[in-house]
């Protein structure tokens, strides 16, 4: 007798196998799903540090330690030196402020050089860390940093 088909062994077979592909398949299209959401999530810490970093560098020196953040000409947040939320040492000279957007926490902090009032500080440096959970729950962080001069100890006189 002649047998033109597949026996139900081989169909069983050939099923097992195709799921065990199917499910290799789908883990790494989770992994790589995983990948791009910590990619996007690292990418807009970084956009979010460096937006304080830039809004403090074009504010008018008077106004270095108010923070408008939503941008409608009222501001929001002082920064303080009070050793209090994210400020770690009260009257160390380094003035600090944060809030918490879309799971990243950003702070910022500006620090006079010589430490005092920053009316007679010839420079700050300014510094902003994003931070947000990692993969495995992980804290990662991205940190920018830049120097301003005072306008009133440069340029013409």
């Amino acid at each position: 007798m002649k047998n033109d088909g597949f026996s139900l062994i081989e169909v069983m077979v050939a099923m097992v196998i195709a799921g065990v592909a199917l499910m290799g398949t789908l883990s790494a299209v989770e992994a790589s799903s995983r990948y791009i959401r910590q990619g996007g999530l690292n990418s807009k810490a970084i956009e979010l540090a460096q937006a304080r970093l830039e809004a403090k560098r074009s504010c008018r020196w008077q106004s270095l330690l108010d923070d408008d953040l939503d941008h409608d000409g009222i501001p929001e947040t002082l920064m303080a030196d009070d050793g209090q939320g994210s400020d770690i040492t009260a009257g160390d000279g380094i003035y600090t402020a944060g809030y918490e957007r879309d799971g990243v926490t950003v702070v910022w902090t500006i620090e006079a050089e010589p430490q005092g009032p920053l009316r007679s500080a010839g420079m700050v440096r300014i510094r902003a860390v994003a931070s947000y959970s990692g993969l495995n729950g992980h804290k990662r962080e991205v940190q920018v940093a830049t120097i301003r001069t005072n306008p009133n100890f440069v340029g013409q006189r």
